[in-house]
């Protein structure tokens, strides 16, 4: 079951309530369920780093169905219909899309919502995902201020809704303090180059830190969750493309996680 319903599609609407009604055909395999399950899961996880997919929730349904509704957002109804075509389960799907048009009174519609001073609560949109791998770190041991460590990022790509590209080898390194009880202070320092040829200029202020096993896990090269120890950024992104001025004007924040031959840094704008 497959097929797709657009109840209406007014112009400019960027939200969407998509409704999934899962079908699983009879005689099909417990281990192609679960695959297919599995999957679906990592692609959802996927469209809520890309900002596609906000909220999600389970409607009652008789026994033996699923009915799911999710929050989307697209820049219209072609973006969302090949996000939903994509899906690991779509082919057992039945999808029904209601695009939504904001309400003056809804909090989020004018920017967020307020507090008691009236100032708008601040959110956060993803820019982009950067997965770069590493060169052999340069040590200048011990100074005045800490150890040093020059650690070159030699690679890598980055996807973002808006923009994606590569990472320029030879323009891109984070200089790093690492301090007595193992917390690391980055300057992080890269280019970028997008699909479309232009140059982003990205410097990061970041600190990492956790408890002292961990840290030392770290420093030993060794994979290591993201959720045992803290790494975040400050950033500041240029660029001379008239059509991502935008980067210039923005207030960014970052979370990164160190891995054995990279690094991943997802990069927020304050909205």
């Amino acid at each position: 079951m497959s097929d797709v319903t657009h109840p209406s599609d007014p112009a400019g609407s960027s939200e969407f309530l998509v409704e999934f009604a899962v079908d699983i055909p009879d005689g099909t395999p417990r281990s192609e369920v679960e695959r297919r399950e599995s999957a679906e899961a990592v692609a959802a996880a996927d469209l809520v780093r890309q900002g596609h997919l906000r909220r999600v929730w389970k409607r009652p349904a008789e026994p033996g169905e699923t009915r799911v509704l999710g929050l989307y957002r697209a820049s219209g109804q072609a973006e969302l219909d090949a996000l939903l075509a994509g899906l690991p389960l779509r082919e057992w799907m039945t999808i029904t899309v209601t695009p939504l048009d904001p309400h003056p009174n809804d909090p989020e519609a004018a920017g967020g919502g307020t507090d008691a001073t009236g100032l708008p609560d601040p959110r956060l949109r993803l820019v982009y995902r950067l997965e770069a791998t590493l060169g052999r770190p340069l040590d200048l041991g011990e100074t005045s201020g800490g150890r040093r460590r020059i650690v070159p990022l030699t690679g890598g790509t980055f996807t973002g809704p808006e923009i994606h590209g590569r990472l320029l080898p030879g323009a891109s390194a984070d200089w790093q303090t690492v301090l007595a009880d193992g917390t690391a202070l980055g300057d992080i320092r890269y280019t970028l180059e997008t699909e479309g040829g232009d140059l982003l200029y990205v410097q990061s202020r970041g600190v990492r830190h956790g408890r002292a096993e961990v840290l030392a896990r770290l420093g030993r090269g060794e994979d290591v969750a993201p959720s045992e120890y803290t790494f975040r950024t400050s950033t500041q992104i240029e660029t001379s493309s008239p059509e991502l001025d935008w980067l210039n004007k923005g207030i960014f924040v970052g979370v990164g996680g160190r891995q054995a031959a990279g690094v991943v840094y997802e990069t927020y704008l304050v909205d």
